[in-house]
């Protein structure tokens, strides 16, 4: 007898699309940034706290589109709000070649990027649609899904630097512009859909039963009135604000780190695509731990990496030492992605769980900017990158400590399975 069941679960062609949709999201805005940085220090004639504060900007107004991203996703469906966002990211990119010589020009650039970034080739969207997709698989199809992020952050800053040497980093964004257009758009046009439902399935292929027989997925959970009140929803807020602040404030200044130490700028560009490289680890170790451990747990894993990686680089180390470090450093970005979605969705379910992981998502840029601006100032008044690397290093500590405060799952197959460390609190009236 022929099963009329389809060999390859519907769900992992979502998972490569979002993956192909991620690939010049973050990879060229957030990982190759120290590539472009001091290119934009010499063309623009201004300070490292001037030039920073244009990703700081981008960020800042990123977050703020966010939540509002996240309620447009659960009213209208993710699928519509990433083709737009797509196509307007892919025009700011091309609109790059007119940028004039005023730094308010290179401002209003990366603040409209920043809106079109989060609602398009941002985690946030295709976060939601892996979700819903999966539920026993979760943890993994996240990271998979954002191995396109991981992938692009290996190759896209090399390439980068190689076509800014070449053209200049102006039409190095038009080409990058082009490529988005040219690419993700219309895989994601053909082959993206919400919802298992749409296709007649279940999350993670299960046919034990029609999908027509399933309650729906977005009304399991708790509301956004109910996450905002709960005490781990703020939990999980300050580990995310000083993570992101740690993290992106290291990242995004390692090239100059390198640089400013006497080492070369193509091995400068291989630090940054050995984050690339820790990040694609560490998405992928994540996303296959996620679905076995206790989620809390596998991010202190990761956190304690880049902690340690964050030290190595503030004794000042430029052999390959510092090398190993920039790869501990995107070990712990790889899995804050996927380890925010899966334990918001673990935690609060999915009835409000595009508005709530634009909030959580939002905040963690909003930290990243703070924590790029600071470590440009930072530089500024110390000379040395040393001091404010130091100041990220406590941040981190302090981030372990907060995720041993992290209850137990409320929504998931693992919910019976986790041991508590600390009982959740609910806001009454759940």
């Amino acid at each position: 007898m022929t099963s009329k069941r389809p060999r390859l679960f519907y769900g992992w062609l979502i998972v490569f699309v979002s993956a192909v949709g991620l690939f010049l999201g973050a990879p060229l805005m957030v990982f190759s940034f120290s590539v472009f940085f001091k290119s934009l220090v010499l063309d623009f004639h201004a300070s490292r706290a001037a030039v920073s504060f244009a990703f700081s900007l981008f960020n800042f107004v990123g977050a703020f589109w966010l939540p509002g991203t996240g309620v447009l996703i659960d009213r209208f469906g993710a699928k519509r709000v990433i083709l737009v966002s797509t196509l307007l990211f892919g025009l700011i990119l091309c609109s790059a070649w007119w940028v004039g010589s005023g730094l308010w020009q290179l401002y209003l650039l990366f603040a409209v990027l920043g809106i079109a970034m989060s609602s398009g080739p941002a985690p946030v969207p295709y976060g939601v649609v892996v979700s819903h997709w999966f539920d026993r698989h979760r943890g993994l199809a996240l990271g998979l899904s954002m191995m396109g992020i991981g992938i692009g952050s290996i190759v896209v800053p090399m390439l980068a630097q190689r076509l800014i040497t070449m053209f200049g980093w102006r039409m190095t964004f038009v080409i990058f512009g082009a490529a988005v257009l040219l690419l993700p758009l219309p895989v994601i046009a053909a082959l993206l859909q919400n919802d298992p439902r749409q296709r007649g399935l279940r999350p993670d292929g299960d046919d034990s039963s029609p999908a027509s027989q399933l309650p729906q997925q977005d009304k399991q959970g708790m509301t956004w009135h109910e996450i905002w009140h709960s005490s781990t929803f703020w939990i999980m807020i300050c580990v995310f604000t000083l993570a992101g602040a740690g993290v992106h404030g290291a990242i995004l200044h390692l090239s100059a780190i390198f640089t400013d130490r006497g080492v070369t700028a193509e091995r400068a560009a291989l630090a940054t695509s050995l984050v690339g490289a820790g990040a694609l680890f560490g998405r992928l170790c994540s996303g296959y731990l996620l679905d076995r451990l206790f989620a809390p747990r596998v991010a202190i894993l990761f956190y304690a990496a880049t902690t340690l990686g964050m030290a190595i680089l503030s004794a000042g180390s430029i052999g390959n030492l510092a090398l190993v470090a920039s790869f501990l450093v995107g070990c712990g970005m790889g899995a804050e992605v996927e380890t925010m979605g899966y334990m918001i969705s673990r935690y609060f379910g999915l009835r409000a769980f595009g508005t709530a992981y634009g909030h959580a998502f939002a905040s963690y840029m909003l930290a990243g900017s703070a924590g790029v601006l600071l470590m440009g100032a930072g530089y500024d008044r110390f000379h040395s990158y040393a001091v404010p690397l130091a100041g990220f290093c406590g941040a981190m500590l302090l981030t372990l400590l907060l995720l041993t405060r992290l209850g137990p799952y409320r929504y998931g197959v693992e919910a019976e399975s986790t041991p508590p460390i600390k009982p959740l609190e609910v806001p009454s009236g759940v």
